[in-house]
């Protein structure tokens, strides 16, 4: 290996001599990976197309140790670093141009604890490994939507789903997290040890250090759920979003619905003469008794006369990635997000103009359904402040060709000024690109000043930046 010219965070270039990069690299278990090697863009390569950043040395991690390595050759240099769990973070927080990437993702391990009802997770691992190891043994914890998204940066950022409701968010369930931060140091974090870090990475994002283990409570769920999707014409959205406001008032905790607007992809249950065209699909999922959850979705499910209902006992492990062949790695994405107290008159007007104006065929606009379990924790307990929100929108471009760029970011900016006014101003730092590094703050609502002041304990060069980042309280001019 040669001599290496890295990036450094005040965005100058240092260089890294040959003989500490084989130094370093006998100390690995992992792997050191340059532009010269065959893995390298297959690791750089993120879910989101749009990102395509060169690493100048990435580091492939195989446990802590090598972790720990990594993060003191960032400290000791000033390196940019970007730390990649599962590579599906909208914004492409996993990858950096010219510096160091700390890649994560093999370390991929799951172990369950069936009479405990516990889980140990690696920083690797994505949602269908969690998925897969923990319902053998009939448990959940709450994650996401799509099997491929990685478990580390969802529950950093908050992670809802199909069970939020019924469990909580993916970060209520962490009981505690091995955690190797700025100064290059291994250590524990829980509500008993190290609480005033353990607090800003339930929800914080990755700005406090690279986690290395997850330890997560489980629930007892499955195998099978009631769950499928109710598929409508368009021309009818007015009236059964009004009425799907009205039955979600009186919602158990079991039951979740999510709304869909699109245009109808080919799928095998829906007539020819529907597929591309506008359509409004209710998802929805039941976690508990099968016979009680056809009660629980009977009114969701008498709304209008759809084109198709679906609904009906699955695998959760099958429902759980029901949505993947939409959100496959490869196309171009963008997304722009909102949170909401209710569905008023007027965001439902607004939603309903904008599929006239949908760019592409793989465009939408999801409405997630929160609150329940995760709407009854304080907002300051934890670093996610979002508890008062019973909707999330989010409004998803996704298109093939950078052609297609500007009509499609243009669409769904124009939509998320638009709703501005009925949205009550936090965000799901998860669901946030790039260029919203000035609504941040905002985002975290009032948590924000303590996540400032404990970033500025824990990590007061800000090393960790490439992230919705929260600067370090003294003078958050850390540049």
């Amino acid at each position: 290996m040669n001599d290496l010219a890295l990036a450094t965070l005040d965005l100058g270039k240092t260089t890294i001599d040959a003989e500490a990069l084989a130094a370093l690299a006998s100390r690995l278990r992992g792997a050191l990976l340059t532009k010269e090697d065959e893995a390298y863009d297959q690791a750089r390569s993120v879910w989101n197309a749009m990102i395509d950043r060169r690493p100048g040395l990435i580091i492939r991690c195989a446990g802590a140790a090598d972790v720990r390595e990594a993060v003191r050759l960032a400290r000791d240099n000033r390196l940019l670093v970007a730390v990649r769990g599962g590579g599906h973070n909208i914004a492409g927080s996993a990858v950096c141009d010219g510096g160091l990437m700390i890649d994560l993702s093999q370390m991929k391990s799951v172990r369950v604890d069936a009479v405990e009802e516990r889980a140990w997770v690696g920083p690797g691992a994505t949602l269908a490994d969690v998925d897969k190891e923990t319902q053998a043994f009939g448990l959940v914890t709450p994650t996401g939507i799509n099997a491929t998204t990685g478990i580390a940066g969802l529950t950093l950022g908050g992670g809802f789903g199909w069970t939020t409701r019924k469990f909580g968010l993916t970060l209520d369930n962490l009981l505690s997290a091995d955690v190797v931060t700025a100064d290059g140091e291994l250590i524990r974090a829980s509500t008993d040890e190290n609480p005033d870090l353990f607090w800003p990475l339930r929800g914080g994002g990755g700005n406090f250090g690279v986690v290395t283990n997850f330890e997560f409570r489980l629930h007892r769920l499955g195998p099978q759920v009631l769950s499928g999707l109710v598929v409508h014409p368009f021309a009818d959205a007015p009236s059964i979003l009004r009425q799907y406001r009205e039955a979600l008032d009186q919602a158990p905790d079991e039951l979740t619905c999510w709304v869909v607007l699109r245009q109808a992809p080919p799928l095998p249950f829906l007539p020819v003469e529907w597929h591309g065209k506008p359509v409004l699909v209710l998802a929805m999922c039941y976690c508990g008794d099968l016979e009680q959850g056809e009660k629980a979705t009977a009114r969701l499910r008498g709304i209008g006369k759809p084109i198709a209902d679906v609904v009906s006992p699955h695998p959760f492990t099958a429902w759980q990635q029901a949505f993947d062949p939409l959100l496959a790695p490869g196309a171009r994405n963008y997304w722009k997000s909102h949170d909401f107290a209710s569905l008023s008159d007027s965001t439902i007007d607004m939603l309903v103009g904008a599929i006239g104006k949908l760019p592409g065929p793989e465009c939408e606009i999801f409405i997630g359904h929160v609150g329940g379990a995760a709407g009854r924790v304080a907002a300051d307990a934890t670093a996610f402040p979002q508890r008062s929100s019973h909707y999330v929108m989010n409004v998803h471009a996704r298109w093939r060709e950078p052609d297609m760029d500007k009509a499609c970011i243009d669409w769904a900016r124009s939509l998320y000024e638009a709703a501005k006014p009925d949205a009550i101003g936090t965000a799901y730092i998860n669901f946030m690109p790039g260029d919203e590094e000035g609504r941040v703050e905002a985002a975290y609502a009032g948590n924000y000043r303590r996540l400032a002041e404990l970033k500025q304990r824990y990590d007061p060069i800000n090393l960790f930046r490439v992230n919705q980042n929260v600067r370090p309280s003294e003078g958050r001019r850390a540049a």
